[in-house]
């Protein structure tokens, strides 16, 4: 019988070694597969104001606002962009203020305010800021306009409540409505299109604060 060689050696050790693994690999990740059985929902009943007229409805405890309002109660104008709180898709008004409503929970808004896009407005009665952004041609694809005119409406009554941003210069008086202003306020709604400029400038019309085209210059 010839000599084993260095490296016939360590095949069959390598062979055995996995001859005698695989068993224990397939049980265990057997093990893991049925040891663990699939948790049942939980369930809670949540009642909210939405667009002026209160609904409820039983949901799983681990629903986000944003799925309540597009798979529970079809107000599919607020958009699911990236699920994950960058891109300001979903934006709507609750309780005044502006929330990404795919970062949190139904459940956690009990008895809230909320405003949707279909809330502002209808297409026979715009809001004046939904009126501005077709104006001022505030949208090519239209997929993250629902969310940028909700938050553009809450930037107003934030500056007009005296809530400071990032770039206000002086804490303890109102912030000035400056380009600089509205576009940090705005920095979370993000436009694949780059439609920016045409919002700033439908957002400043309905504050009263654009200057018409050449003034100044």
């Amino acid at each position: 019988m010839s000599p084993l060689t260095r490296r016939d050696l360590l095949k069959a050790g390598a062979a055995s070694a996995g001859a005698v693994a695989a068993p224990g690999i397939a049980h265990a990740a057997t093990a893991a597969v049925t040891s663990t059985p699939p948790r049942a929902p939980v369930l809670q009943r949540v009642a909210l104001e939405v667009n002026g007229r209160r609904v409820e409805r039983e949901v799983d405890t681990r629903t986000s606002l944003l799925d309540l309002l597009r798979e529970h109660l079809q107000l599919t104008g607020t958009k699911k962009g990236c699920d994950h709180g960058q891109c300001g898709a979903c934006t709507a008004i609750v309780d005044g203020r502006r929330v990404n409503t795919c970062l949190t929970l139904a459940v956690m808004h009990e008895g809230a305010e909320v405003t949707t896009i279909e809330g502002l407005g209808t297409p026979e009665r715009l809001h004046p800021m939904q009126a501005a952004f077709v104006k001022h041609d505030g949208y090519q694809c239209g997929y993250c306009t629902p969310g940028q005119i909700c938050s553009a409406v809450a930037v107003l009554d934030e500056v007009r409540d005296g809530i400071p941003s990032h770039v206000t210069g002086d804490l303890t008086a109102r912030p000035a409505l400056s380009p600089d202003e509205i576009r940090e306020r705005m920095s979370g709604n993000l436009c694949r299109c780059g439609a920016y400029a045409n919002i700033l400038d439908a957002i400043e019309d309905v504050a009263g604060t654009r200057r018409a085209a050449g003034a100044g210059a």
